[in-house]
């Protein structure tokens, strides 16, 4: 099969594309043929080893010290089983599938083995390969915060971030909640924040929206470009800051201290991937209350194209890596 791969850290020249052996599945995997699959912000940082020096080492012992242990990147994917090992239960030949394949990566090929656990689950009816495919990470993690600021009916929200694989998927779920949406972007992506549900946009290339007089229930910084210290006069009385991703120890501390002495709470870290909310976003999707934002899509072959475009961090929602027409089985 052909896969992408990389066997050093550096710019996205490091990624090739060559032939390698299918997987083989135990008895409780699924061997699937990929259709689809993605290019993450965090697929960039991972090649390109891009850590802060307090993490530097620790991120290095888990994703490789000196070249990668996963070689095939990638953790997005849809498409279709082609096998099943003998104890699944869930799946059979033939299904749709999407899903996360975690820290075990290895979505930027043309197979994939998964245990029937993992997170993954049958494609919704009405999305295509691509569009499920770009679903996984960016859903879940809006999701887990979301939920974790405990998120009500008649709130006010604020999204950093908005159009953003990320923050796409909190203005729906936001608005899904029953809450009334503000969203932060650039001048270029004011239109699609609104046509997903924001009820007021801010253009931070021409307002600090840190110096707002108005307050909100729910701050929400999807891509780390604030911080808590500058948007706590923002919040409403026992509102919530979410940041997803966060690297920065100061900012773990504030958060700490201010969690302990004021009724103003942030939450900090990463989401949980898990196929319960993998399954709850599916049948949103299927109910039409959320769907995928797609910026652009790349052959498998040029690759690095599109990772150098989504390290210019200005993608809107998200970029996929068409696999359809290359499978041989």
């Amino acid at each position: 099969m052909k896969a992408i791969i990389y066997t050093k850290y550096g710019p996205p020249e490091v990624l090739q594309l060559k032939e390698v052996e299918k997987p083989t599945i135990n008895d409780d995997e699924v061997l699937i043929k990929i259709h689809a699959t993605t290019v993450t912000a965090g697929d960039v940082k991972l090649r390109a080893s891009e850590f802060p020096f307090m993490y530097w080492l620790p991120s290095r012992l888990m994703f490789g010290l000196t070249k990668p242990r996963n070689k095939i990147p990638g953790c997005e994917l849809a498409g279709e089983i082609v096998t099943v090992g003998k104890k699944v239960k869930n799946f059979k030949t033939g299904d749709h599938i999407f899903g996360y394949s975690g820290f075990s990566f290895g979505a930027n090929a043309e197979y994939i083995s998964l245990p029937e656990q993992g997170v993954l689950t049958k494609k919704p009816i009405n999305m295509s390969f691509e569009q499920a495919a770009a679903v996984p990470v960016g859903a879940i993690t809006a999701l887990h915060f979301l939920r974790r600021s405990i998120i009500q009916n008649g709130q006010s929200v604020l999204i950093y971030g908005a159009s953003g694989s990320v923050g796409t998927y909190a203005i729906q779920l936001a608005k899904y909640f029953g809450t009334e949406v503000t969203a932060v972007c650039s001048t270029s992506n004011l239109e699609l924040v609104r046509s997903l549900g924001a009820i007021e946009v801010v253009d931070y290339t021409k307002e600090d929206v840190t110096k707002s007089r108005k307050t909100y229930d729910i701050i929400f910084d999807t891509v780390g470009k604030t911080s808590f210290s500058d948007c706590k006069k923002l919040l409403n009385k026992d509102g919530t800051y979410l940041l997803s991703a966060v690297w920065k120890p100061s900012v773990y501390f504030k958060a700490f201290w201010s969690n302990l002495t004021s009724n103003e709470k942030a939450i900090l870290g990463v989401a949980n991937m898990n196929k319960e909310d993998l399954n709850y976003i599916k049948a949103l999707i299927e109910a039409g209350k959320l769907t995928s934002v797609i910026d652009r899509h790349y052959p498998l072959d040029q690759i690095a194209e599109a990772h150098h475009y989504v390290e210019q961090g200005h993608k809107k929602g998200n970029v996929v890596i068409n696999i359809r027409g290359n499978n041989q089985l």
